[in-house]
């Protein structure tokens, strides 16, 4: 393991995911994470994060979309060939480093289209969909991409007022949240002490914040926690107020969200999501459906489950 050679790689590659930075790991897994590199004469050739919240357990952390490997930029003129033999070399090498955890389980960037090596080895892979909205930078282009309910949801807020604020309390922030969780009737898997902590450490970097949509009358209707790096911009957690659910506030704060990110990034990932809803939600924003990997091998025992339940927390 090279968590010290992974931090340094971190500090000087603008290419690496913000969920797979060494500042998002502190904050996710606490002290249990570690990578794997790949390095030959001080030049890192790639890596692995992972979360280990007990032994010999490798899983994904709350609030953290993909991890997979990173792979360090190709020349222009490299043969695809070339590039993809060298991939899989790099995915067998870590494999073997795998060898001794009994459960994997991690998202991969969308930028990783090659799982083959995992395969061979008998691990299994499950597709599932980002939708990730490019060209910020053009909003009228971007609004005009839109269907024709999210820009209704739009003008509808706008219609009533609804000011969006940046830079919301937490508090606030998590009170919508349940409202939505129990609207819809589900318990809150994550960890909200995780994610205050997230949110504190993305303000204190200038790389995230909460935008909230409120009425005339002070109420909060909708909220939404980005973050963002140069490479791309990230919906992390949201919700409504169900009293206020057809004002078309959440569309409005998400709109919003984009033209304040679009300062520093031309991509917008909603995340996506495997539930109808909320994937339609996405969808009519205009955004590209996009496939990623989730790449697993062994199963967690009874006694593993109650293991990893109790250090998700820390």
């Amino acid at each position: 393991m090279s968590k010290d050679v992974y931090r340094q790689l971190c500090a000087r590659e603008d290419s690496i995911p913000v969920f797979s930075r060494d500042w998002w790991l502190d904050v996710v897994c606490g002290e249990n994470w570690d990578a794997l590199v790949l390095e030959k004469e001080g030049r890192v050739y790639a890596a692995l994060p992972l979360y280990i919240p007990c032994r010999r357990i490798i899983i994904m952390p709350y609030y953290t979309q993909t991890m997979g490997i990173w792979f360090a930029r190709e020349s222009a003129d490299t043969k695809y060939s070339s590039m993809l033999g060298r991939r899989q070399a790099v995915c067998i090498y870590f494999i073997g480093q795998l060898r001794k955890y009994r459960r994997f389980f991690q998202n991969f960037s969308y930028e990783f289209t090659d799982w083959l090596p995992f395969y061979w080895e008998g691990y299994s892979q499950t597709t599932r969909y980002s939708y990730v909205l490019n060209g910020l930078k053009d909003t009228g282009k971007v609004l005009a991409n839109m269907s024709e309910q999210t820009r209704r949801h739009i003008k509808k807020a706008e219609r009533q007022s609804i000011m969006v604020r940046c830079g919301i309390p937490e508090d606030d922030f998590l009170r919508i949240q349940s409202l939505t969780f129990r609207r819809q009737n589900k318990k809150n898997t994550q960890s909200p002490a995780v994610l205050r902590r997230l949110i504190d450490a993305a303000r204190k970097r200038g790389q995230g914040d909460i935008f909230g949509g409120y009425d005339n009358d002070g109420n909060l209707h909708a909220v939404a926690f980005v973050v963002w790096q140069n490479s791309s911009a990230y919906y992390i957690a949201g919700g409504g107020d169900p009293a206020f659910r057809s004002s078309g506030a959440h569309s409005l704060v998400l709109w919003e969200a984009i033209k304040y990110v679009s300062q520093y990034t031309d991509v917008f990932d909603f995340e996506g999501s495997m539930i109808s809803g909320v994937e339609h939600f996405f969808r009519e924003f205009g955004a590209i459906q996009t496939p990623y990997f989730t790449i697993t091998r062994g199963k967690l025992s009874l006694v593993d489950r109650i293991c990893v339940k109790l250090k998700m927390g820390f």
